[in-house]
C-alpha cells in the first residue's frame, strides 16, 4: 500500500505548523510504510510546517505539485515554468478589480514549475488569511479566476490551493503527475478533492484508471489523525 498525503489542510492547518502531538504520532506511523507527500508549496515552507524529520523520512516529497522531487533530502529532478505576459496581464486585472479591497503584497510567487497567485497577497496576517478564505468561500473569486484562465489559455492549468491562492502551471503538470512513478494500490489523503481544487487531479485520475485506491477527503488535520489511528 502506498500512502499519499497533501499537506496544507490535511497534515497541517493551512500554512501553519503541524500539531506537535500529531507530529510525534506521524513520525512513528510512517515507519515501515511507503509514504509520499505532495504539496503546492516549496521545500522551505514545507519544512517549516512539518519539520525536517518527517520531510527527510518519507519515501519522497513532491514540491510545487510534483514539479520538484526530493528524496531523503536529495533533489531528484525539477521542471521549469513561468507566466507569459498575456497571462500576467489578465491576473493583474483580477488583482486590480478584486472586490476584496485589502491587499498585502506578494501577489505573484514564482516556484519551481508553477506560479502561485493571490489577490489578497501572501504577506497577509493569519487573521486576514482566514477572513479572506471565508469571503472567498461565499464569493468564489478563486474559482472564477481559475475558470477564466483555463478557458482563455488552454495550455496551462489553474487550481485552488490553500486558503488564499491559486496554483498555475503547464497543462498536465498538476499533482496527478506523481502517479506516474508510484505503482500499486494508493490511499490518498487531501482536503481539496472537489473539482477545481489542487487535489482533484489525483482523485480524478485514480478513478479514471480504475487502479485500486481509497480516497480520504478530509476537512482538517484532526480528521486525518483520527483516520490514521485506525490504520
Amino acid at each position: 500500500m502506498n500512502y499519499i498525503f497533501d499537506i496544507d489542510g490535511t497534515l497541517t492547518p493551512s500554512r501553519l505548523p503541524i500539531d506537535p502531538e500529531f507530529s510525534v504520532f506521524f513520525k512513528q506511523w510512517i515507519k515501515h510504510k511507503d509514504v509520499y507527500l505532495v504539496t503546492g508549496s516549496d521545500k522551505e515552507k514545507t519544512i517549516e510546517q512539518i519539520g525536517i524529520n518527517i520531510w527527510e523520512n518519507v519515501n519522497k516529497v513532491y514540491q510545487s505539485c510534483g514539479n520538484q522531487i526530493w528524496q531523503k533530502g536529495q533533489l531528484i529532478r525539477e521542471s521549469s515554468f513561468s507566466l507569459n505576459d498575456n497571462v500576467k496581464h489578465e491576473l493583474q486585472n483580477f488583482l486590480n478589480n478584486s472586490k476584496w479591497l485589502e491587499k498585502f503584497g506578494n501577489h505573484f510567487e514564482q516556484r519551481v514549475g508553477l506560479v502561485n497567485f493571490s489577490t489578497i497577497g501572501r504577506n497577509c496576517t493569519q487573521k486576514k488569511r482566514e477572513e479572506y478564505y471565508i469571503w472567498d468561500t461565499q464569493n468564489k473569486e478563486r474559482e472564477k479566476i481559475c475558470q477564466y484562465i483555463m478557458k482563455h489559455f488552454p495550455d496551462i492549468e489553474a487550481a485552488i490551493g490553500g486558503q488564499i491562492s491559486i496554483d498555475i502551471y503547464e497543462k498536465g503538470k498538476n499533482k496527478a503527475q506523481v502517479l506516474d512513478e508510484i505503482a500499486g494500490e494508493i490511499s490518498f489523503f487531501g482536503d481539496k478533492m472537489d473539482e477545481g481544487g489542487n487535489d482533484y487531479p489525483i482523485a480524478k485520475r485514480l478513478q479514471f484508471e480504475n487502479r485500486p485506491h481509497t480516497l480520504f477527503k478530509v476537512k482538517n488535520p484532526i480528521e486525518t489523525w483520527d483516520i490514521l489511528k485506525k490504520i
